[in-house]
């Protein structure tokens, strides 16, 4: 599947990216044109974002904690139990959140709001496309891909001439390679579900973001993934995805 995700985001004269680190939570703060975004790692593919009155979560799961949290959006890449839980879903809900997943996730999540690979939508002043994420050769012993083309999405978020892509469960696919003009990246790397770090970072050279960050890690060494894109230009950034 060709989708031209390298059309969306045409050559923007954006301010300087300005990432900054709260250090008690983690929170990763970058200036956009309008407002400022922030990121807060959660729990493995499980991170809040905000922005001004927005509050956005992806990939709720347990044992995120999300105590406390209550979403305007709800973003799901998966039907995978470490990237849907109904239960978290209610949890963050109140009156008018909105839920966007691909058709897969609808099953379960019923108010879903489908959005297939290769789609955008506007909420608020945000623009979202989904990106394909898929396995091209880690697969599961009988051969058939953990995470197969088409069912699941990764997005890229559009908000204030900024763009911040979440892979969610993917190989370096060719429609990720393929991503232009991206701010932030979010990059899994876990075997034998996605890719190793290494891999990872050949991916991530193809479309150079200005910021790497690896998240979906866990059992992997991240500093590999750091150490790879050395000299490239693109700022890696090493968080803790699994708080004890």
């Amino acid at each position: 599947m060709k989708i031209a995700i390298a059309l969306l985001f045409g050559a923007l004269t954006l301010p300087a990216l300005i990432p900054s680190v709260e250090a008690a939570d983690q929170t990763q703060t970058f200036a956009t044109a309008t407002q400022a975004v922030r990121i807060t790692p959660i729990y493995h593919a499980a991170a809040r974002i905000t922005a001004g009155r927005d509050t956005i979560v992806i990939d709720p799961a347990k044992p995120a904690k999300i105590d406390g949290i209550t979403a305007d959006l709800i973003l799901i890449t998966d039907i995978h139990g470490d990237h849907m839980d109904a239960a978290d879903v209610t949890a963050l809900s109140k009156a008018g959140t909105t839920v966007i997943a691909p058709a897969a996730v609808q099953a379960t999540i019923t108010q879903a709001k489908v959005l297939a690979n290769g789609e955008s939508t506007r909420w608020r002043d945000w623009k979202i496309t989904a990106v394909p994420m898929y396995n091209i050769s880690h697969n599961q012993p009988n051969g058939q891909p953990y995470h197969d083309k088409g069912r699941g999405n990764g997005y890229v978020l559009n908000f204030g001439g900024k763009n911040f892509y979440f892979a969610g469960d993917t190989e370096g696919t060719p429609e990720m390679r393929a991503l232009k003009n991206i701010d932030v990246a979010f990059i899994p790397m876990n075997l034998p579900y996605t890719m190793t770090p290494v891999e990872a970072a050949d991916a991530v050279k193809a479309f150079h973001p200005k910021v790497a960050i690896p998240y979906h890690y866990k059992g992997q060494d991240i500093a590999q993934f750091q150490k790879a894109l050395a000299g490239t230009g693109i700022e890696v950034r090493l968080l803790d995805w699994y708080p004890q």
